[in-house]
């Protein structure tokens, strides 16, 4: 066998996986862009919901994702949620609207909704099935939110409020965990296993929370750690 035949090039096979890659670039730009736009829309209707009801002279809070968020959880991607008493709804409404929002009333008898460009805000005026009352929004702090200073709802109530709505449909951990972790220093924990005490979803959250390290077991103010790596790191 002799060595003068010229030798095979593969190189005709390279331009397609090239191409691809060049061709991957701007639909990533794309979708970067595309979910800018998505955020910066949240944002904006964070704060014309937030103005409107401040102007209107409206007692409110800054609940649920962007609530956490406010207080150092991760930004939530999906929508912003505020509380009202449900005797404001038609003012919070008109107030809203004033604002540009559109307003969509779902079947739910707890909430409506208004959008900002495709943002989505969820006003409620009913929270894990009971009513909104002047006690609840008073359990806020005045936060500056995006340049805004508004009412946000206390770290416990947040928690607490989303320990409970845990059910055999709806008990996805991992982001709870995220936000229990990040406000964990600010949670009134006795508190939070009284109110969520007879949920059992709930119950096996705050065992994951023990084990984890990141609870107040006893209600000192400290983290009480179980053994185990994890537990002793948090």
């Amino acid at each position: 066998m002799t060595s003068d035949a010229a030798p095979s090039t593969p190189a005709a096979a390279d331009p397609e996986p090239v191409a691809s890659s060049l061709g991957a670039a701007p639909r990533g730009a794309a979708e970067r862009s595309a979910r800018h736009d998505e955020r910066a829309a949240l944002h904006d209707a964070l704060r014309l919901v937030a103005v409107a009801l401040t102007d209107a002279g409206l007692p409110f809070a800054l609940v649920g994702g962007y609530a956490a968020w406010a207080r150092g959880a991760s930004e939530p991607s999906h929508d912003v949620d505020f509380a009202i008493l449900e005797e404001d709804v038609a003012r919070a409404q008109e107030a809203i609207t004033a604002a540009g929002l559109e307003l969509h009333d779902p079947p739910e008898n707890w909430l409506f909704k208004a959008y900002h460009q495709g943002a989505l805000v969820d006003v409620l005026f009913r929270m894990v099935g009971e009513p909104v009352t002047r006690e609840l929004l008073a359990s806020t702090d005045e936060i500056e939110v995006l340049a805004v200073r508004m009412p946000v709802l206390d770290a416990t109530a947040i928690v607490s409020a989303k320990l409970r709505v845990l059910g055999e449909h709806a008990c996805d951990f991992s982001r709870l965990l995220g936000i229990v972790r990040a406000v964990r220093e600010q949670l009134d924990w006795p508190r939070v296993r009284d109110e969520v005490g007879a949920n059992p979803y709930a119950r096996a959250f705050l065992y994951l929370a023990d084990e984890l390290g990141i609870a107040d077991r006893d209600g000192s103010g400290e983290r009480v750690a179980a053994g185990g790596d994890v537990g002793a790191q948090a």
